[in-house]
């Protein structure tokens, strides 16, 4: 019985300086500043995708180029057929199609999520553009302070 009195003291102490006012503050602190910072990161990938829908939507490569690291690669399905491109081939056929801007059918990008982890993250976005609803999955690193897409995955899907 005293051992059990014992025991339930020491839990109850150690549970006490656990819930500390100060330790709580301390970890209230950090989660806050988590939490701005990923605001601020998924406000700025949010920035990134706006450039790269207008990009799309314009045909601009100067521009769409901007939001990707070099190596880039692009993976994926279109109408049920396998997508494998670098970069330098996606940019390459944007350049030579019709802009959907120019084409004159509806064209709409929307961002679905973005998730934040430190210097990476994962954006799940939507493009609607000629008579293709795209379900894309963009993974993101932070590199010299800039939000880059390092990795696209597509899917068309049929409605």
């Amino acid at each position: 019985m005293i051992m059990k009195c014992l025991l339930l003291t020491a839990l109850f102490t150690l549970n006490c300086c656990l819930l500390s006012g100060q330790q709580l503050s301390n970890k209230q602190s950090k989660n806050i500043n988590t939490m701005e910072n990923s605001k601020e990161d998924s406000l700025a990938i949010s920035k990134t995708l706006d450039i790269y829908f207008k990009a799309i939507h314009e045909g601009d490569v100067a521009l769409l180029s901007s939001t990707f690291n070099a190596g880039t690669l692009l993976f994926g399905d279109v109408k049920g057929q396998p997508y494998a491109k670098t970069l330098v081939d996606y940019l390459d056929g944007v350049k030579n199609r019709q802009s959907p801007k120019d084409s004159g059918k509806p064209f709409k990008g929307e961002i679905i999520s973005i998730n934040v982890i430190n210097s990476i993250a994962i954006a799940k976005v939507r493009v609607k553009m000629y008579d293709f609803d795209y379900h894309e999955f963009l993974s993101f690193h932070k590199i010299d302070n800039r939000w880059l897409i390092v990795n696209k995955m597509i899917s068309d899907v049929t409605e």
